[in-house]
């Protein structure tokens, strides 16, 4: 009897253990979001003051554009791209200078990642989100004349007008190089430059890949966005222009 009641207690407890559950199926259905489906509420409620917030401050007014500004108005350079350098050269400069007691020379950013038209008009908030919706950083990273001759070549190579500030490019009629000169001086191949740029290109993105060896870097904690943002309240008007900075020399 003693040993039936041990095998009914143990029967019994082995009977509680779970059994090990395995995934069977996996089901679902897709759900279009449009005006057919109905906004929760209690959930709209919630966003709304919070959405209201932040429209405030994405549309306040901080500056006009007379006329739209485009990455594409220009064959080696355009009022966009060059409007970009312009704005990572000015506003990464400062902070450089004070940090490390050094200049920033020049300024390099990616035509790809220029991702809208600033249209003629006010100049919001938002604006700057449109034109540079990623993450990106601003960056100084000591380079070589060496790796600005690398640079101008990438620059030459490209069938886009890629931002550039602080450096002027010269091509002959043939298009060969015929000039480089940064802040004003002919390139020295054996001298030490900083140049601000963005990490994605200090990465290799966009094929730049002559940044990428580069160790000497100084990353300023500052979105290239925030500093879009910083220049528009510091401005009353955005002026840019397809200028001089990367030519190619004309016929006589």
């Amino acid at each position: 009897m003693k040993h039936f009641v041990l095998f009914i207690t143990i029967s019994i407890l082995f009977s509680c253990v779970d059994k090990p559950s395995h995934l069977q199926s996996i089901s679902g259905k897709q759900l279009h979001i449009n005006s057919v489906l109905v906004a929760d509420d209690s959930v709209e409620a919630f966003i709304k003051p919070y959405r209201q917030r932040i429209n405030t401050v994405l549309d306040s007014v901080l500056a006009f554009a007379p006329e739209d500004i485009d990455k594409s108005d220009g064959e080696l350079n355009s009022s966009q791209g060059n409007l970009m350098a312009d704005i990572i050269l000015k506003q990464a400069s400062p902070i450089f200078k004070m940090r490390t007691g050094k200049e920033v020379d020049m300024a390099l950013m990616n035509y790809g990642g220029i991702r809208n038209v600033i249209s003629a008009g006010d100049i919001t908030a938002r604006t700057a989100f449109e034109v540079m919706p990623f993450e990106n950083y601003i960056v100084v990273i000591e380079i070589s004349g060496r790796v600005v001759r690398e640079m101008v070549n990438y620059l030459m190579a490209s069938n886009r007008p890629q931002p550039i500030s602080g450096i002027k490019i010269v091509l002959n009629q043939e298009g060969r190089l015929h000039a480089v000169t940064i802040q004003g001086e002919p390139l020295d191949e054996e001298k030490t430059y900083y140049l601000a740029t963005i990490n994605y290109l200090l990465e290799g993105g966009g094929n730049a890949e002559f940044l990428k060896e580069n160790s000497d870097v100084s990353d300023l904690n500052y979105l290239l966005r925030n500093a879009m943002i910083d220049y528009f309240k510091s401005v009353d008007t955005l002026h840019a222009d397809v200028d001089d900075r990367f030519i190619q020399l004309k016929n006589l």
